[in-house]
């Protein structure tokens, strides 16, 4: 198979993984710091990126060990969650005392490193405390909460940060484009959504629509229902019930999105964000421009005229909905507490009081 065929084939993320320093999106505090070490020559024998999945962990950790000038035949990755216990500690630590093949250091990546065993922990911390002046540990984790203090206290730890919703947003448009696709604002806004602040899902999203679509300019109708999301229409709908105190409107709507296998979640997330659009017009008008991009033209006009007129979709509303959401993954009937958000917004219904 030819390069071009290869890259053809090769899933989003790996595709376009940030190769230099300057591709690394949303992690300045951290490349800076990296960057300085390198430069000065004061690098630690060993470091821990903590983080939510998919926010460049390894990526990171791949091109500092690029830069400080290790081949990849002295790069060695390690996945602890299939090599977690204490003989394969073992191992690494017989490992590392062999000096490098091509470099003047050998750089260790172990990602998910809190899935180690406890003995395992126990075999590694000698090595972290002490090790060969040629190696270089890069720990990666996604729950920091996990790892034993003696390991943390003897790693440099940066902590990664989601990407923001515009850094997404702008990668859903600028990869579409290099893919010879044509995505709206909005229908980009909505991928960056879904995407919930990791670079890997957003492009996964992302593959998942240019694969099922036959056009190069693809529609927001088509986007909807390739990702499972409720069209426009329904969360509008819900957001008119509201302002017309219309609980049967509102529940309608959120019935329809169940008939439809809609994902609760992503209803619930479409839903904030148009109740937060509506009051962010309505208390910072100065943000009107910038906002337009975030939504279709006549999603805009609607919600503009909610935020005039719509006095019911209030900061009450918004953190009712937010309640909701966040009980939804531990509902029966995921759908339940979007019904009961809606009913108790719409009839003014008070909560309990024990007497």
């Amino acid at each position: 198979m030819k390069k071009d065929e290869e890259q053809s084939h090769l899933a989003l993320y790996r595709k376009y993984r940030p190769a230099h320093w300057d591709e690394v999106l949303g992690q300045e505090h951290i490349v800076a710091v990296l960057q300085g070490a390198l430069d000065n020559g004061k690098t630690s024998h060993a470091y821990l990126f903590c983080g939510s999945r998919g926010t460049g962990k390894t990526t990171v950790a791949r091109i500092f060990a690029r830069e400080l000038g290790v081949s990849s035949n002295d790069i060695y990755e390690i996945d602890a969650a299939s090599n977690r216990g204490i003989d394969d500690v073992r191992e690494l630590r017989e490992a590392v005392n062999i000096l490098p093949l091509e470099s003047q250091y050998k750089v260790y990546i172990v990602d998910e490193v809190h899935m180690l065993t406890k003995e395992a922990f126990n075999a590694l911390l000698k090595t972290l405390e002490e090790p060969p002046r040629h190696v270089i540990f890069i720990l990666a984790t996604t729950e920091l909460e996990k790892l034993p203090e003696t390991i943390v206290s003897r790693c440099q730890t940066f902590t990664f940060k989601k990407p923001s919703h515009e850094i997404l947003k702008k990668l859903v448009l600028d990869t579409a484009k290099k893919e010879g696709f044509e995505l709206s604002a909005s229908s980009a806004d909505l991928l960056a959504l879904l995407g919930d602040g990791s670079f890997r899902d957003t492009h996964g999203i992302l593959q998942k629509v240019l694969s099922a679509s036959s056009e190069k300019k693809i529609s927001e109708e088509e986007i909807e229902k390739i990702v499972g999301a409720p069209s426009a229409r329904l969360t509008n709908d819900l957001i008119s019930s509201i302002a017309e105190k219309n609980a049967e409107k509102g529940l309608s709507s959120i019935r329809v999105a169940a008939e439809y296998n809609v994902d609760m979640n992503v209803f619930a997330k479409l839903i904030l964000r148009k109740l937060r659009a509506v009051l962010l017009l309505r208390y910072a008008p100065a943000m009107r421009e910038e906002m337009k991009s975030d939504f279709s033209e006549e999603d805009f006009a609607f919600l503009n005229e909610c935020a005039v007129s719509a006095k019911a979709v209030n900061s009450a509303t918004l953190s009712e909905f937010l309640g909701a959401y966040q009980k939804i993954d531990h509902s029966y009937i995921p759908q339940i507490p979007l019904e009961l958000a809606l009913i108790k917004i719409t009839s003014n219904e008070q909560p309990a009081t024990n007497n």
